[in-house]
């Protein structure tokens, strides 16, 4: 038999056997048996996709299967969605419209895949970023229909499970925004096991060294855990067992990805994350009592067995998280073989556990229809994303921003001066909460007291602080109010009040100037004339001109007199941006005049290689994180086709994979000997005569260096500083480190990763 036959009769039986476990997995679970119109909706898909095949040479159809098997089992939701996961790029990618879907499943089957589906390239030119026009219509269909961003995460799942097969270039894209994006997005609505999936694949695409290095470290030392969670939990269970309870104890080891975030963040090797480890216990209510005595029945119990960390008990019970989740967790002091060691324990029901996994979908399956707390957050939840879509930012880096800083931050509790609780994002300001209590509260706020002490506007509030906010009626919004909100309300309000001041300055500023028109004979319909004034005082805009002539700020005089009379060698002395005349002589060269775009003949799905003709011709290198050779890189193509290099950990890069991801490149470096980079080292240690000339001996004449700036300072035997270097490459700074931290008294040597 023909092998392509062979495997076109393989595939086909692959397709069949998926579909029918599929149907075999919606049977075992607790929902409606509706067979009949998953396997129309797998049938309609199938002869839609047929003929088409993914990058890795499986059948298509091979894909919506697999997400619909997801949504299924992963996520727990019903035939409507499983139809919508199967069904859901048949309008992208085939003639087949929404109103054909609606027509053959009905209107919700139809309007989830419609939410799904992305908008097409060509209604945008370069300049706009699809991927936020997608998001946009992806959070509106949600706030309409939860369930279509459920099957778009188990879309985004089965895609970064299946990456391997993409361009590199497309890898980081992808993964660039699921760590942005949707990992946050699966972490919001409690989907903790994908969000982790989800984190740990990007991780991997992204810095596959790291990964490998973390990987092979946890297998190491997995012998040592398993011993230490054995003897740990054996007095455990004996307790357990004596209270009556039914229950099941897990060990749960931190996740590749989080234990290099915390690396990163904490600046601390592998050896030093102290808490990979913890135990779950799982258990069901006894009869006689509920879930939440239960929890701290257990809690009592095992702090009799183990002494507990006075700082790190955390009590999800009574105030779930935003996303659902319930649990008590305790630290506690190991003893025997393995003692000093610290453990956390997670304390939690079975429903808990089902919360903590499938997060608001396992939720519905408990609630029977009754509402609750956790659909009032989910509503709040949707009701700020409705007011996020209501006021569009022009910007796809400052809309992306709004989504982290509004849909994904922890949550913090404050109170008013009567005591009243009110929930707020972590990241507020006392403005933010002065709107948040009331649209003229915030318009007229001159101040405000947390914990009875005078703070600033742009204060940061904590859970557990007592706000009062001060107004006057004679107080009106500050244009430099908006950079100091961060919450969607505090800044739609800001704007809208700020708009209503612009149009009254407008009005003012336009008769002002038809009246200096006038006063100098010059024509008021001339669009050339306002044209020079905007070029005069660095507008872009015929409005802002009459805005700023309107608020005051700009005053029509002399200067204004002379350039639109006609005497431009007068004028041009005027004519300064900044300290440099902005009046360009030819030949000028400016800093984009020494990049060379990139040309036609440069393959983009290609990785981009970085060698020493390219320095300041071809590519740039950010100024945000300045990488060097050795760096994990990528590369970005701006508005005017010049390559920038970022780091891939780069905040700013991760926001542009999420925004921009069509102009992101494979990059790599070609080391050259010739080429240094400034990096920057920072040092702290115990203080001591000849320290700060040790370190110096050791980078100019044990390492032959060059140090281009020092800073040190001594304060209470404490010794800091940062020493600019020029380096080749990444190995260079890592003996560096190591060379520096045998020095006596030196505790802490690290690379200061955003300049």
């Amino acid at each position: 038999m023909d092998e392509n036959i062979k495997k076109t009769i393989d595939y086909e039986q692959l397709v069949e056997d998926t579909f029918q476990q599929l149907i075999k997995d919606y049977l075992s679970t607790k929902h409606r048996k509706r067979t009949e119109i998953i396997t129309r909706a797998f049938r309609f898909a199938q002869q839609a996709h047929k003929g088409v095949k993914r990058r890795s040479g499986e059948p298509y159809i091979l894909h919506p299967l697999s997400v619909a098997r997801i949504v299924c089992n992963e996520i727990g939701l019903g035939s409507t969605s499983i139809c919508a996961a199967l069904l859901h790029d048949v309008v992208e990618d085939t003639e087949y419209t929404v109103e054909d879907l609606s027509n053959i499943f009905g209107p919700k089957v139809a309007d989830i895949v419609d939410g799904l589906t992305k908008i097409s390239s060509s209604y945008f030119n370069d300049a706009n970023s699809i991927q936020v026009e997608n998001y946009k219509k992806l959070l509106l269909t949600m706030s309409n229909d939860i369930r279509v961003i459920f099957v778009k995460i188990a879309d985004r799942l089965h895609n970064m499970r299946t990456l391997g097969s993409m361009l590199p270039s497309k890898q980081y894209k992808i993964a660039g925004e699921t760590t942005y994006i949707y990992a946050p997005l699966a972490n919001r609505l409690g989907l903790n096991r994908i969000k982790t999936e989800l984190e740990n694949l990007s991780f991997m695409y992204e810095h596959p060294d790291a990964y490998t290095r973390i990987k092979e470290q946890l297998e190491a030392t997995a012998s040592i855990r398993d011993e230490l969670f054995q003897e740990f939990t054996a007095p455990i269970r004996r307790v357990l067992d004596d209270m009556g309870f039914n229950y099941t104890i897990k060990a749960r080891v931190k996740s590749i990805y989080s234990i290099w975030h915390k690396m990163q963040v904490k600046e601390v090797p592998f050896e030093d994350v102290f808490d990979i480890l913890a135990v779950r216990i799982i258990f069901h209510p006894k009869e006689t009592g509920d879930e939440l005595t239960d929890c701290y029945a257990i809690y009592v119990a095992l702090t009799k067995l183990y002494v507990a960390h006075p700082d790190r008990t955390r009590d999800w019970l009574n105030n779930p998280k935003e996303n659902g989740y319930q649990a008590l967790h305790v630290t506690l002091m190991s003893k025997g073989t393995h003692r000093g060691e610290w453990v956390e324990v997670q304390i939690r029901s079975a429903r808990m556990n089902d919360i903590a996994e499938q997060g608001l979908a396992a939720h519905w399956k408990y609630k029977e229809g009754n509402g609750g707390e956790d659909e009032v957050e989910l509503n709040k939840w949707l009701l700020t994303i409705k007011e996020i879509l209501a006021d569009p930012q022009p910007n796809a880096m400052d809309f992306l921003d709004t989504i982290k800083l509004n849909l994904f931050s922890s949550e913090i509790y404050v109170f008013t001066p009567k005591g009243e609780i009110k929930t707020m994002p972590q990241s507020s300001t006392v403005l933010d909460f002065a709107f948040s209590l009331h649209t003229d509260i915030g318009t007229h706020y001159i101040g405000a007291k947390v914990n009875r002490v005078l703070v600033g506007e742009d204060y940061k509030l904590k859970s557990g602080d007592q706000v009062e906010i001060l107004t006057s009626r004679t107080e009106r919004v500050k244009k430099e109010w908006e950079s100091m909100v961060t919450t969607v309300r505090a800044k739609t309000k800001i704007q809208s009040v700020l708009r209503r001041i612009s149009k009254k300055d407008q009005a003012t500023g336009k008769e002002l100037l038809l009246q200096f028109f006038k006063e100098e004979d010059l024509p008021t319909d001339s669009v050339s004339l306002l044209d020079k004034l905007c070029h005069l005082h660095d507008l872009k805009k015929h409005e802002d001109l009459y805005e700023g002539i309107g608020h005051g700020d700009i005053v029509l005089g002399e200067t204004e007199r002379i350039l639109l009379k006609g005497n431009t060698s007068a004028w041009r002395r005027f004519f300064r941006i900044g300290g440099m005349s902005a009046v360009k002589s030819k030949g000028t060269a400016t800093k984009e005049d020494t990049l060379i775009s990139v040309s036609d003949d440069i393959d983009t799905k290609k990785v981009f290689n970085i060698n020493a003709k390219g320095v300041n011709t071809v590519y740039q290198v950010a100024e945000c994180c300045k990488p060097i050779p050795g760096d994990n890189i990528l590369g970005y193509i701006d508005e005017n086709n010049h390559v920038t290099i970022h780091k891939r950990q780069c905040p700013v890069a991760i926001k542009l994979k999420s925004s921009y991801g069509h102009r992101i490149i494979a990059a790599s470096w070609s080391p050259d000997a010739s080429l240094l980079f400034k990096v920057v080292v920072s040092i702290r240690g115990i203080d001591r005569l000849g320290l700060l000339n040790e370190v110096t001996q050791v980078l100019s004449s044990q390492l032959h260096v060059n140090m281009k700036e020092l800073h040190f300072s001594s304060d209470n035997g404490i010794f800091e500083g940062r020493v600019q270097l020029l380096v080749h490459e990444v190995k260079e700074v890592q003996r560096i480190i190591i060379e520096l931290q045998k020095v006596n008294g030196i505790k802490k040597v690290s690379r200061v990763e955003n300049l």
